[in-house]
């Protein structure tokens, strides 16, 4: 597992990852990103951006760098960054297949990507992220998993997957919508050849959005490594747009809400990795505090009276616009 690179980290944010979702591509559904990026969006602007973003995270601790085929360019920017790097041995680099990016680096695209986890997806974005990544690639996962997705039943493509398993290519899967708890489940009882073929499992859990915790423990049981994504709810977290019960908890650590809203997923027992999502180097910064947040019962308490109906939540992700 590459994931044991970072139990040998002595960082305080070593359990802390950067994801490239926000600066891989022109448009995005973060809150506030509008503000975050160069006015012009150019691919050589976000490719500075990136690089900017994955130097900061470096130098602060940072060694789980999270990508995907559907992120615009974001695959192509960590590998012009990692070839710069040929002796950084240290990190972990994990990448997405399942969703095709098709809004060409405009914003106001019809569709910005399309879901397909069939065989031959895997097959033809496995060839593209090789071709960029090669053999810096740790961590290969199938892209937001649903109860009804066909990767959980397709028996060719789990043979192929543990095909590349056994090549040293981890595998993994996110999941994504109110009904995450039965696709982690599903996904664990996947099998090849009666070994388990899931060895991470990446999905939401914020404040607002904790309907996962169960499942996520029993694969953290079962020994999968648990990475954890949109802590900050696309923004809704954050300090402009936080709900207040958080930005009085922020006020009493003398912290930004998005510090402590990483805080409460960094305290699960069963969280191995939180990705931040931070767009500038001063949210990365931000985010980073979250490692030395400390948090008393009462302000537990009054954070956990922020969680939402799931089916409330996903519904309100799926009308938040692309900037």
């Amino acid at each position: 597992m590459p994931f044991a690179r970072l139990a040998a980290a002595t960082t305080p944010t070593c359990h802390i990852g950067l994801g490239l979702a926000a600066v891989g591509r022109p448009g995005y559904i973060n809150l506030g990103r509008d503000e975050d990026l160069p006015p012009e969006r150019t691919v050589d602007a976000l490719r500075e951006r990136t690089h900017e973003l994955l130097d900061a995270a470096y130098a602060q601790g940072v060694r789980y760098f999270d990508a995907a085929r559907s992120y615009g360019r974001s695959e192509e920017f960590l590998a012009d960054w990692l070839n710069k790097r040929p002796g950084l041995d240290d990190i972990v680099i994990g990448s997405k297949w399942g969703y095709t990016y098709t809004a060409d680096w405009s914003t106001d695209a019809e569709t910005h990507e399309v879901k397909d986890h069939t065989l031959a997806t895997y097959e033809r974005q496995r060839a593209e992220s090789d071709a960029l990544l090669g053999d810096r690639l740790d961590l290969y996962q199938i892209h937001s998993v649903t109860p009804d997705s066909p990767a959980l039943t397709d028996k060719e493509l789990h043979a192929k997957l543990a095909e590349a398993a056994a090549q040293g290519l981890t595998i993994g899967f996110s999941t994504s919508g109110p009904a995450q708890a039965d696709a982690i489940r599903a996904a664990l009882a996947v099998t090849v050849d009666g070994e388990p073929l899931f060895r991470t499992v990446q999905s939401t859990y914020n404040a607002l959005e904790t309907s996962a915790a169960p499942a996520l423990a029993e694969a953290h049981d079962a020994g999968l490594t648990v990475i954890v994504k949109e802590g900050m709810a696309n923004g809704r977290l954050a300090g402009p747009h936080a709900p207040d019960v958080l930005k009085g908890v922020a006020e009493q650590t003398g912290l930004g809400c998005d510090a402590v809203a990483l805080a409460v997923i960094l305290r699960q027992p069963w969280a191995g990795v939180v990705l931040s999502g931070a767009a500038t180097t001063n949210q990365l910064a931000s985010n980073l505090h979250a490692a030395v947040v400390d948090l008393d019962d009462d302000q537990l308490t009054r954070l956990a009276t922020l969680a939402e109906d799931p089916r409330t939540y996903w519904e309100r992700r799926g009308q938040l616009p692309w900037h």
